[in-house]
């Protein structure tokens, strides 16, 4: 934390009426416990855990559902959540075993039961949404219940599940409430977490208040929050400006995150490393311009992302040269080392190499609607254009749209941003480069997913440091995506509220129960 000043005001105001005496205390309790107001750029696409993987929905999942695991501040082992103790079972990784507490309820009232816990994972895999989180579980062979104790059977090895358990993916819901073969639809969840949506309107706001039926990890749930969801970053500094939220994350315009000062004292500010990363992805279906391998790598000889890193984010970003960034095991610069800097006379060979006719023709999609996405397509345009090389089509789409646009395989190029799920930089491979990934490229790799395979078999993560880098240097070589940048993480408060520094802290989880009034 960069600048913390704790102000305490207290107005005391001696009215004497007739010999008597009466004063007042400021702030009164009613003010003290008005809800928190929070705002963000992060979008929640569903409130139904089956139907979403992206930070905006995860974020707001991990305070109204429960997992049976979760992880505390900093941590990268999880701990109990919902339940009692969990363990793997043998030497071979692939039998994981969960019993699970047993003063758990809904919101709702109705009793936790295992069966609850097996039909939440179950669903979700079942129902496998094309932006949903199924793909977490690509080894998981079935859950079996008995009493309080949940097993997964595990076809491979899998020393991560524990740590896929303790995400988004292992929200606990309803069996009697949400349906087993679809969505749940409306603006109501049950779940156990540490708050209650008390209200929900869909881009706008979410009510929540502190779960008195809540029991688990954490030792208290909070104060009454109120996130308010912005399109935009402009739309959400307007908002701090206004006073209208007390504290901002994801994201300010990166000119003002760029002038902010931190010894100011009326601010609380929070500069924290983060794994955040941001990656141009190609389609690699066939018939796409981007299925030949020799066209990606000339895209990848001629992104600037100094330029980038400079023009459009001040300063806020770093470049990126890794499908692992930094701060995590196995962490390398095969993009560096493949393309240390510009070269176009290289990509116009490769292009020449390719047999194709210039300029090459793309599809571009990205999340529109925010200057600074905006900003980075026209200044990748940009790069992309110059010398004739290449021709985009640039589509500018809303964040549900856009998801379901390249999931179809819609666009040739799209931009899309990445938060580690888990501490593990496994959380940056199967998601990504495996087979059946996240971002619904088309990319397949045996090589990639046998070694995706082989970090799976490690308990002790440091011995996967090879296996990673060599993991990385295949991707640097197939190129079907290029990592732009990684980010810093700013969360601004008000110098009276405290606790926001926990919204950020590299776990993928929004800890809104750790603010507080001062």
């Amino acid at each position: 934390m960069r600048s913390i000043r704790v102000r305490i005001l207290a107005v005391i105001a001696v009215l004497v009426i007739a010999g008597a005496v009466a004063w007042q205390l400021l702030p009164s309790d009613e003010v003290k416990n008005d809800p928190i107001a929070v705002g963000t750029t992060d979008e929640v696409t569903s409130l139904d855990p089956a139907g979403a993987y992206d930070a905006g929905s995860w974020a707001l999942y991990s305070n109204i559902y429960q997992s049976l695991l979760t992880f505390k501040s900093g941590a990268v082992v999880p701990e109990p959540d919902a339940a009692e103790s969990c363990g793997f079972i043998g030497q071979k990784l692939q039998t994981y075993q969960c019993k699970l507490r047993d003063d758990l309820t809904f919101s709702s009232g109705r009793q936790i039961t295992a069966e609850d816990v097996k039909f939440s994972i179950e669903r979700m895999i079942k129902i496998k949404t094309d932006v949903g989180p199924w793909v977490l579980f690509p080894s998981l062979k079935n859950v079996v219940t008995e009493g309080r104790t949940i097993t997964f059977n595990l076809t491979t090895r899998d020393a991560t599940f524990p740590q896929k358990l303790a995400t988004g993916a292992g929200s606990i819901v309803d069996r009697e409430a949400y349906p087993a073969n679809k969505l749940r639809e409306g603006n109501t969840i049950e779940g156990s977490g540490p708050f209650l949506l008390r209200s929900y309107q869909p881009g706008k706001l979410a009510e929540l208040v502190p779960n008195p039926r809540y029991k688990g990890a954490l030792s208290k749930t909070g104060v009454p929050v109120t996130v308010h969801y912005y399109g935009t970053s402009d739309e959400l500094q307007s908002a701090w400006a206004a006073k209208k939220v007390e504290v901002t994350h994801r994201e300010l315009p990166p000119a003002v995150l760029a002038k902010l000062n931190p010894g100011d004292p009326d601010l609380r500010v929070t500069e924290a490393d983060s794994a955040e990363i941001r990656n141009m992805v190609f389609n690699l279906r066939p018939g796409s311009p981007l299925a030949n391998k020799k066209v990606r790598q000339a895209i990848a000889a001629i992104v600037d992302r100094g330029s980038l890193v400079s023009k459009v984010y001040k300063g806020t970003v770093a470049p990126l040269y890794s499908l692992i960034p930094q701060g995590y095991i196995g962490h390398s610069t095969p993009f560096f080392d493949a393309y240390p800097s510009v070269n176009r006379e290289r990509a116009k060979q490769l292009l020449q190499d390719a047999g194709v006719q210039t300029p090459v023709k793309l599809e571009f999609g990205y999340r529109g609607g925010d200057d600074t996405y905006d900003h980075e397509t026209q200044e990748l345009r940009r790069q992309l254009e110059a010398d004739g090389l290449f021709k985009l089509n640039v589509h500018a789409v809303d964040w549900k749209k856009f998801q379901k646009g390249y999931a179809s395989g819609k666009y040739d190029v799209y931009t899309v941003g990445w938060l580690p799920d888990y501490p593990d930089p496994d959380t940056f491979s199967q998601p990504l480069v495996g087979s059946g990934n996240s971002l619904h490229n088309g990319y397949s790799s045996k090589k990639v997913d046998d070694l995706i395979s082989d970090t799976l078999q490690y308990s002790d993560r440091g011995r996967t440091s090879a296996d990673f880098k060599e993991l990385q240097a295949l991707v640097g070589e197939d190129v079907p995506l290029v990592p732009l940048w990684q980010q810093k993480d700013y969360v601004i408060s008000t110098t009276d509220v405290s606790g926001s520094q926990y919204l950020s802290d590299g776990t993928g989880i929004w800890r809104l129960w750790e603010l507080k009034r001062i």
